[in-house]
């Protein structure tokens, strides 16, 4: 044991957060156990006072600053609950706070902050560009910064929920199912739990498109993402803490990825437990925790399973997304591209192909005299009926296509079928995350080449800090390079979709 985690240790048991903390339930989730056959439990943290664990580490940290340096102020950076977090603690604590959030941080949470007495400066359409500025702030006066995650004292203050799930459950854990961000709740939980009981097994989940811990683990040193996967914001970090890698890199059994689907059904699955509708990031061990299971084949380690739910700050629009992604998220609908034949009765003998299964949704468009193409959700009991369906399709001569995994179709081909448009010449299809803030659009097109057309737009808004924009634009070849210049100057997050295969059938 080095000195630095001896330390910790001693840190996490003289922790100071239960004067604003709760110690928080830990309860069983009985049709999760039911389903996967093995005992799983929930940590609520979603029932702290700010709805997140994060005022633990917050609070523990401008505790043990004295009275001279607490008098001068507390700077953090934050858009999500680390705000909260240090905002509620200031005023417990009685010294002033200033958060830095970004223009784009949706208003609900903003005077959530303002509420609790910090002082918000609103600046930079990004988490780093919010950070930026803190530390810009800093330099001009004392106060003192408390980082979301890469310091012994928030690591600590988040290490209190390892400690309490050893008193809650002193014998029985098999593993404890952790969401990672920049690291600071896993490398805190798994300090005290493998010190005192090194059985146990540490498991982070992390987005895939948000998986920096895993690369930098796999990789024996920190990464940086180019680009880092939104779904998830409170976890959507592009680098791990020093202190928190080098913790984790000695304590983390190992690290599960799950996609957006699979965080919608894990939503809905604490939904459907305790009927709390938790954040993305908050649903994120649930999600890892069955990804797991499935992944055992039935050997699961004899035990229980604990999930951290770490959260449940999230915007009420956000779910109509959650709700229309969660049963793929399960593998209980499918997403099929199907072309037939146009003849007559060749539609209805797909619709008998399909047989008694409940449709979901269904978009039928003439593509020409000889095809047509049709975008069909439905439900299904699991990938095996899914891949059984396709095969029968197949068989029957038709071609088939499974987009149960295709981003592109799920978020815009399904809401834009209706037929090819005329030929447009070096068509650019790009889908785009847009900054939600006034200005983002015509930012968008104010920094466009007047010479390039745009083909297509299709917008939607989720709820979160940032749209979802799918776009086309005719780009002659002698611009590609001005307009490689123009992509990388805006800004924004893109992913090329020309080849996509819902693009091509319904949109090409």
């Amino acid at each position: 044991m080095t000195t630095e985690s001896r330390d910790l240790l001693d840190r996490i048991l003289t922790a100071l957060v239960y004067d604003v903390a709760i110690e928080s339930p830990l309860e069983p989730a009985q049709q999760l156990t039911a389903r996967l056959g093995v005992p799983v439990w929930f940590k609520r943290e979603d029932l702290q006072p700010v709805h997140s664990f994060k005022l633990r580490g917050a609070y523990n940290k401008i505790a043990n600053l004295d009275e001279a340096t607490r008098s001068r102020g507390v700077i953090a950076a934050s858009a999500g609950n680390h705000a909260q977090g240090v905002a509620l603690a200031a005023q417990r604590l009685g010294c002033q706070a200033t958060i830095v959030m970004p223009v784009t941080t949706p208003r609900i949470k903003v005077e959530a902050v303002r509420t609790l007495g910090a002082k918000v400066v609103l600046h930079g359409d990004t988490f780093e560009g919010a950070v930026a500025h803190s530390q810009a702030l800093l330099a001009e006066g004392g106060a003192t910064y408390i980082h979301p995650y890469d310091d012994l004292d928030v690591i600590a203050g988040q290490g209190t929920i390892g400690m309490e799930l050893l008193r809650q459950m002193p014998r029985g854990m098999a593993a404890v199912f952790v969401p990672i961000g920049g690291g600071g709740l896993i490398a805190g939980i798994a300090s005290f739990l493998k010190r005192l009981s090194p059985g146990i097994r540490i498991i982070g989940v992390e987005p895939a498109d948000a998986d920096a811990m895993k690369r930098s683990l796999e990789a024996g040193r920190r990464i940086k993402l180019e680009q880092v996967g939104l779904f998830a914001d409170g976890v959507a970090v592009s680098q791990v803490g020093e202190r928190t890698f080098d913790i984790c890199r000695h304590l983390v059994d190992e690290v599960v990825l799950v996609d957006t689907d699979e965080i919608c059904a894990a939503i809905k699955d604490v939904f459907e437990e305790n009927r709390s509708i938790l954040e993305p990031a908050g649903a994120l061990a649930v999600a890892g925790m069955k990804a797991w299971v499935a992944r055992q084949a039935g050997a699961v380690p004899a035990g229980a399973l604990v999930a951290i739910l770490s959260g449940a700050n999230t915007n009420f629009d956000r779910l109509r997304f959650v709700a229309e992604r969660a049963e793929l998220g399960e593998r209980r609908e499918a997403v099929l591209a199907v072309t037939i034949p146009e003849k007559p009765g060749s539609f209805r003998a797909f619709c008998e192909r399909i047989g008694q299964r409940a449709i979901t949704e269904f978009n039928y468009r003439y593509a020409d005299p000889t095809k047509a193409h049709i975008f069909v959700g439905m439900q299904v009991t699991d990938s095996a009926e899914t891949r059984s369906l396709l095969e029968g399709l197949r068989a029957d001569g038709l071609d088939a296509e499974d987009l149960s995994d295709n981003e592109m179709a799920k978020l815009h081909i399904r809401h834009l079928v209706g037929g090819h448009a005329p030929a447009v010449v070096h068509e650019q299809v790009l889908r785009f995350e847009f900054p939600e803030r006034p200005g983002a659009l015509l930012k968008f097109l104010g920094s466009m080449s007047s010479d390039w057309n745009i083909t297509l737009f299709h917008y939607r808004n989720h709820g979160a800090d940032y749209g979802r924009v799918l776009v086309g634009i005719e780009v002659p070849p002698d611009d590609h390079t001005e307009f490689r210049a123009f992509l990388d100057n805006l800004g924004y997050a893109w992913v090329d979709e020309a080849q996509n295969p819902a693009y091509r059938l319904f949109l090409g």
